[in-house]
C-alpha cells in the first residue's frame, strides 16, 4: 500500500508542472481545472473521491455544465438563425428523417418565397444553382445521404469550382454513420458517404451539437464558399436537434395510409405479386402480413432506392406476364423520378396494376407536404397523358375495394390513385427479414407461374 501510494505521489510530482489554469479540453468542451499550488506537497493534492466530484460539479458551474454523460443538441431557431447570419436564407431540397425537426422549423418559419421542397435531390442543386446566379448569394441544399446519387452529376458538371463553380452549402443527413445502428441499405451509403463527398472534392465536416461549434461550423462552411466559389457539406448525425414539430391540418378523407394498405392487402388475390415503395408503407405491409399469419413471398419491400418502385415492377411484369404485378407507391416517390411513368406507359405492360397512395406529404421524414398535396394536382391527368390505358380515383374504403378488383381484370397498365390522410403509427416496427431474404423468397415465389 506504501508503494503504491509512493509512486502516486511520483506520478502527481511529474504532472505539477503539466496542469495550468487555462483549461483542459474534455471532449469537444473546454473546462477550467484547479490550479496547482506549487506551495503544497503532492500529497496535499490527493483528495478524495466525494471532493473530487464537488470540484467537478463547481468547475462544471464555472465553465458550462458537461461531462461525458452529457450531450447537447442544437435547437433548430438558435441553428437557423445563425444560419441567416451568414447571409444564408433560401433553403431548398428534399426532407430527411436526421434533419425532420430543423425542416420542419425551417417550412413554419421561411417565406414560401424562400423555401422550395423538391421532388428530387439533384432539382435542389440546379435550383440552388439559379439561385446563385441571380442573387449572388449561397443557397442551403438539404437531404439524407441516401440522395447523394442523385446529386452527383449536377454537383460534378454545374456546382464544383471546376466548371460553373457555384457555392452552396449542403446538410446532409447521416444515415448508416460507422457505428450507429440502422437498416442495411442506409449502414452501405452511410459508409459510402465520406468517400463519395472526398471523390467529388467537396469538403466536409460533422456538424456540432451544440450551437458554439455549429457557428464555427457555418464560418468554416462561408469562408470556403467565399474564397473558392464552391460547395461546402455539413455531416448532420442521429439526433443532432432538439424536437420541433410540424402543425398537421384536419383530415380531410375516411383512411390514412395504413388504412388504406389494410384494404388493398384484403382485396388481392394469393398470386398477386407486389411491389412495395420505400418507406413506411412496406414496414407496413410487413407487419400486416405478419397480422393476418401470411409469409412475406408475395411482397418486395422496396427498401430504399426512392422513386423506383413502378420500374421494379415494370420489369417484372414484362418477364412473367402470367402474374399480376402490384406496384403499391407513394406521392413523394412517384414525384422523386416522375419520368418513370411515361416509360410505363409507353411500354404498356397488360399485367401491371400502379397504385399510388396520396398523402401529400413525406410522411417517413417529418410529414412535410409534397405538391401532390395540391387540389389541382392530378396523378391521374399526368398518367394518362403518359399512355396508361385506364386511370382511377378513390378514398372510400368500399370504393377502393372495388376499384381494386375492377383493375386487375383491366388491360394494364391501369393506375388508381388514392388520396388519404396523413400519419402513422409510433410504435411501427420494421422488417424481421433481411434485404437477401426477401428477395430469395421472393424469386421462388415468382418462379410459380400460376
Amino acid at each position: 500500500m506504501a508503494a503504491g501510494r509512493a509512486f502516486l505521489i511520483s506520478l502527481l510530482k511529474r504532472s505539477e508542472t503539466s496542469l495550468t489554469t487555462r483549461g483542459a479540453f474534455i471532449g469537444t468542451r473546454a473546462v477550467s481545472t484547479s490550479p496547482v499550488d506549487p506551495q503544497r506537497t503532492a500529497a496535499e493534492h490527493l483528495v478524495d473521491p466525494e471532493q473530487q466530484v464537488k470540484d467537478q460539479q463547481r468547475r462544471n458551474e464555472e465553465a458550462g455544465n458537461y461531462t461525458e454523460l452529457v450531450r447537447d443538441f442544437l435547437d433548430p431557431k438558435d441553428f437557423y438563425n445563425a444560419m441567416r447570419q451568414h447571409n444564408m436564407d433560401f433553403f431548398c431540397g428534399v426532407p430527411d428523417s436526421l434533419l425532420k425537426d430543423f425542416c420542419a422549423y425551417v417550412a413554419t418559419v421561411t417565406p414560401k418565397s424562400h423555401h422550395v421542397i423538391t421532388a428530387n435531390e439533384g432539382q435542389a442543386i440546379a435550383l440552388a444553382s439559379g439561385y446563385h446566379m441571380a442573387t449572388g448569394k449561397s443557397a442551403v441544399v438539404y437531404l439524407q445521404n441516401s440522395g447523394i446519387g442523385n446529386i452527383v452529376n449536377p454537383l460534378m458538371s454545374l456546382a464544383v469550382n471546376g466548371v460553373y463553380s457555384i457555392p452552396m452549402l449542403l446538410l446532409v443527413g447521416w444515415r448508416g454513420e460507422p457505428g450507429k445502428r440502422d437498416e442495411p441499405q442506409h449502414v452501405v451509403q452511410g459508409q459510402a458517404t465520406p468517400g463519395i463527398l472526398a471523390s467529388c472534392g467537396i469538403p466536409f465536416q460533422v456538424l456540432p451539437d451544440y450551437q458554439e461549434g455549429a457557428e464555427q461550423a457555418l464560418y468554416t462552411a462561408r469562408k470556403h464558399m467565399e474564397t473558392t466559389k464552391s460547395p461546402y457539406c455539413l455531416l448532420a448525425r442521429r439526433q443532432n436537434f432538439l424536437p420541433f414539430k410540424l402543425n398537421d391540418g384536419p383530415d380531410k378523407y375516411p383512411l390514412n395510409r395504413e388504412g388504406v394498405l389494410k384494404v388493398l392487402v384484403d382485396n388481392l388475390h394469393d398470386r398477386d405479386v407486389v411491389v412495395g415503395t420505400t418507406g413506411m408503407l412496406s414496414r407496413e405491409l410487413f407487419e400486416y402480413r405478419v397480422e393476418k399469419k401470411q409469409g412475406h413471398e408475395k411482397d418486395f419491400l422496396t427498401v430504399g432506392s426512392m422513386g423506383h418502385a413502378s420500374a421494379i415492377a415494370l420489369g417484372i411484369a414484362k418477364f412473367r406476364p402470367k402474374r399480376q404485378v402490384f406496384c403499391l407507391d407513394g406521392d413523394g416517390a412517384v414525384l422523386m423520378h416522375m419520368g418513370a411513368l411515361s416509360t410505363v406507359g409507353s411500354e404498356g405492360s397488360a399485367n401491371l396494376k400502379h397504385i399510388i397512395i396520396n398523402n401529400g406529404c413525406h410522411d417517413s421524414v417529418g410529414g412535410q407536404p409534397t405538391d401532390a398535396a395540391n387540389e389541382n394536382f392530378s396523378f391521374t391527368a399526368i398518367a394518362s397523358a403518359c399512355g396508361y390505358k385506364t386511370v382511377m380515383e378513390a378514398s372510400e374504403p368500399a370504393d377502393i375495394a372495388a376499384k381494386v378488383k375492377t383493375m386487375r381484370e383491366m388491360e394494364g397498365p391501369v393506375l388508381l390513385e388514392i388520396k388519404c390522410n396523413k400519419g402513422g403509427r409510433k410504435n411501427l416496427g420494421r422488417p424481421t427479414r433481411t434485404p437477401k431474404q426477401n428477395k430469395k423468397d421472393f424469386m421462388h415465389f415468382l418462379a410459380i407461374d400460376h
